[in-house]
């Protein structure tokens, strides 16, 4: 019901910046609001795991391996959230995927989820 459309990954040298963006979207309703919106990543051998969200009313919470480094930013107005990267280790290379809960479609009760497929990020030394 709710998809998310990812682009902004790469290849990029380590110390060097990337920005992703994500953007929520219904085949066939409105979004009226989503709660919280944010990235999330798997790198090789390793679980996923959050890397930062923000409500719809601003609050943020980050991994503490990037507090100070990755900066995660909405657009509620557009459905629309982006994280930039500055800089990036090689440790933070990984697939990166976006992460809609709690999606508000017009003339629906219930509330939706949603992943995006994933953008390749990857940092050289």
């Amino acid at each position: 019901q709710v998809q998310l459309a990812e682009s902004g990954g790469g290849l990029v040298q380590a110390g060097g910046s990337l920005r992703l963006s994500c953007t929520a979207s219904a085949a066939s309703r409105s979004i009226l609001s989503i709660h919280e919106m944010g990235w999330y990543r798997r790198a090789p051998g390793k679980q996923r795991e959050l890397v930062a969200v923000m409500t719809s009313g601003g609050s943020t919470n980050y991994a503490n391996s990037v507090k100070g480094r990755f900066t995660i930013t909405r657009d509620n107005a557009k459905n629309t959230v982006y994280l930039k990267m500055n800089s990036l280790k090689p440790e933070n290379t990984a697939v990166y995927y976006c992460n809609a809960n709690g999606v508000a479609l017009k003339m629906a009760v219930r509330r939706y989820d949603g992943w995006g497929q994933g953008t390749q990020v990857t940092v050289s030394s």
